[in-house]
């Protein structure tokens, strides 16, 4: 059961934008407060086919998250993940070069015979989403084909090829999104944008440039996003400098981007009312459109990223009474 916060309006919904491990984890922490009250638009831009599977990284990190089952340890995947498949895998010469492991595989299965079945890809994850208790509705921002494709100075590489298969090591030229100009905006997004019964929108600390980036390139998300006169909050990425995980940072030193929350803002300029930032980075305030609230941003265990998600809900409700 969600855990009621004064701060915000309890008739209100939420909507909150999405990307992988950093945006998960608030959005557990919106999950405890608000139950299905949130609605969380999540990155399918990671999405590709491999060894005959769909895979979709950040809608399964989400799911493993909010269904209280990904690994607190590693970061990702499945708790209580075994490794048979790939050894076997790796045994006949098989590519092993993006780790499936055995109760991850069947998540993998089931959509791949789904989607083949003729399901949408947000009608599987909502059937997969009821089926593990989780109250929000997760909607892939398009069902149509999205991919993040990196130019790098190793060449044009695919998202997984670049984050996985070259572990993030090639300097980054480019971001681009192929499809971006053809997708069309999943029509629960729409809906749940323009309900009169939302109170906020949410931008996750996720990698802006990888994670947010895609969903904002589907077109008519931005225009939704703004029609809603919903206020808009991100949650800066950036702490003391650096990205607590993830190629964050690296990717806007490569960019010439300065890694501040300054930063962020600007990258967001046009979209935010307002931008959380890091309690320890109060004084990077300057140059900021937005109005800044700052607060403790790590989150590092359900607590904090409750306290966050609270903190988030509170800002967005004395933004909208502006």
């Amino acid at each position: 059961m969600p855990v009621p916060d004064a701060a915000f309006n309890p008739s209100k919904n939420v909507v909150a934008i999405c990307g992988g491990v950093g945006g998960a984890k608030l959005a557990l922490g919106l999950q405890q407060l608000l139950g299905d009250r949130l609605s969380v638009v999540i990155n399918v831009a990671d999405d590709f086919d491999h060894m005959g599977l769909r895979i979709c990284p950040d809608l399964d990190t989400v799911i493993y998250t909010l269904g209280g089952l990904s690994d607190e340890v590693r970061g990702w995947g499945r708790a209580d993940e075994t490794w048979n498949f790939m050894a076997a895998t790796k045994q006949l010469g098989g590519e092993c070069w993006f780790a499936l492991g055995d109760r991850d595989l069947a998540l993998h299965v089931e959509r791949t015979q789904r989607l083949a079945a003729g399901e949408t890809l947000t009608e599987v994850i909502a059937g997969i989403a009821s089926t593990l208790g989780i109250a929000p509705r997760l909607l892939p921002v398009t069902d149509d084909k999205l991919r993040t494709k990196v130019a790098t100075d190793a060449g044009v590489l695919d998202f997984q090829r670049y984050f996985v298969e070259r572990r993030c090591e090639p300097v980054v030229k480019g971001i681009s999104f192929e499809g971006a100009d053809t997708a069309r905006l999943n029509p629960s997004v729409s809906a749940a944008l323009s309900s009169p019964q939302l109170g906020a929108i949410i931008i996750c600390p996720s990698n802006p440039y990888l994670s947010i980036d895609p969903i904002l390139a589907v077109a008519g998300l931005r225009d939704a996003m703004t029609r809603s006169g919903a206020p808009v909050v991100a949650v800066s990425p950036i702490i003391g400098g650096r990205a607590v995980k993830g190629p964050t940072a690296k990717i806007m030193n490569e960019l010439k981007i300065e890694t501040t929350s300054a930063s962020i803002a600007k990258h967001y300029a046009g979209l935010l009312d307002g931008l959380l930032i890091d309690s320890g980075d109060a004084a990077d305030v300057e140059g900021i459109a937005a109005r800044v609230h700052a607060a403790p941003t790590l989150m590092t265990d359900l607590p904090s990223r409750v306290a966050l998600a609270r903190e988030s809900l509170a800002f967005a409700e004395r933004l909208s009474r502006h």
